[in-house]
């Protein structure tokens, strides 16, 4: 069926082409609100600039189709195959994509705001610059994860995102905003979230190993039980933070803000701490053996029950602290 034809049906008001093959059709700039595309095979079709808001693309064959700039939103894209598709600067506000397959998709500036990405596999997709405030990307069940590896976020805006359980594994997420987004049992190992501001955001249990959080803003972030292991924190703001039982070992965190950080119980042993600030920080049964607290601001911290009879403690600040054995550190 060629491009005229489905226009001239639709315009007599057919919306219904469910199981045609319409592979390679040119429908760009066409205004096909509602239209149901169900099952069909639409395998390298243009729709630069169309109007498919609530259009029904379920389980359709969108491999390598163009719909860039098009509106989507609120369109049905269950478990639709969009491989290789071009979607930059279209809009999926409220778009159903659960299980899509959008593995090297090109989603720049896209704006995917409250879209349902629950279990889609965005493997390589490159997402910089698009919107996703408000998107659910939650783990669906045990084993239905969205899929980001390798994926590119940088700069995208993730506020608010519902990401539990995603697998971020090596994702770059450089200048993200993830601000109040949940991310609590994600999987961030070996990420890139430099400069990134994750202000407020959920990672309790979150998995991130080796990752760099360098400059980031981790602004009363809670961070109970996360794995930190190798991570790259330096200069990073985690003032008011929430971390008990955090893992930090041999962790990067040069010139840190702790400021009123909980880390109690956490294990920061081997970790850089070279001029943090930890002023008035919860420390109480931390871990901190062979831990570099070399000029450290350590003023009015707690202390309490701390392992750090192996740490560096040259030049650090320790005015009106709490002592391993209750002592307070006269002024």
């Amino acid at each position: 069926m060629k491009a005229n034809e489905i226009l001239k049906l639709y315009g007599s008001g057919k919306t219904s082409f469910q199981g045609e093959k319409l592979v390679g059709v040119n429908l760009s700039h066409a205004d096909l609100i509602g239209i149901n595309l169900t099952q069909v095979d639409l395998h390298s079709a243009n729709f630069i600039l169309a109007y498919l808001n609530r259009a029904k693309f379920t389980k359709a064959n969108l491999v390598a189709v163009k719909f860039s700039g098009a509106n989507l939103s609120q369109a049905e894209l269950t478990g639709a195959n969009l491989r290789d598709a071009d979607l930059h600067g279209a809009v999926l506000q409220g778009a159903d994509l659960r299980s899509a397959d959008l593995t090297f998709a090109c989603l720049l500036d896209a704006n995917l705001m409250d879209a349902d990405l629950r279990h889609t596999n965005l493997a390589g997709a490159n997402l910089t610059g698009a919107c996703l405030r408000g998107a659910n990307l939650r783990e669906e069940s045990q084993g239905y994860t969205v899929n980001l590896r390798g994926a590119t976020l940088r700069k995208a805006d993730l506020r608010g995102a519902n990401l539990t359980g995603a697998d971020l594994a090596k994702v770059d997420l450089r200048g993200a905003n993830l601000s109040e987004a949940t991310l609590r049992g994600a999987d961030l190992s070996g990420a890139d979230l430099s400069e990134a501001n994750l202000k407020g955001a959920f990672l309790t249990e979150a998995n991130l190993n080796r990752v760099v959080l360098r400059g980031a803003n981790l602004v009363n972030a809670k961070l109970e039980r996360a794995v930190l292991l190798e991570a790259d924190l330096a200069g990073v703001d985690l003032q008011g933070a929430v971390l008990p039982d955090v893992k930090l070992a041999k962790a990067h965190l040069p010139k840190a803000n702790l400021f009123r950080c909980n880390l109690s119980r956490a294990d920061l042993s081997r970790a850089n701490l070279a001029g943090a600030i930890l002023r008035e920080a919860n420390l109480t049964d931390t871990y901190l053996a062979r831990a570099n607290l070399t000029n450290a601001d350590l003023t009015d911290a707690s202390l309490v029950r701390a392992e750090m009879s192996s740490a560096t403690l040259t030049g650090a600040i320790l005015q009106g602290a709490l002592l391993p054995d209750g002592t307070l550190q006269i002024r």
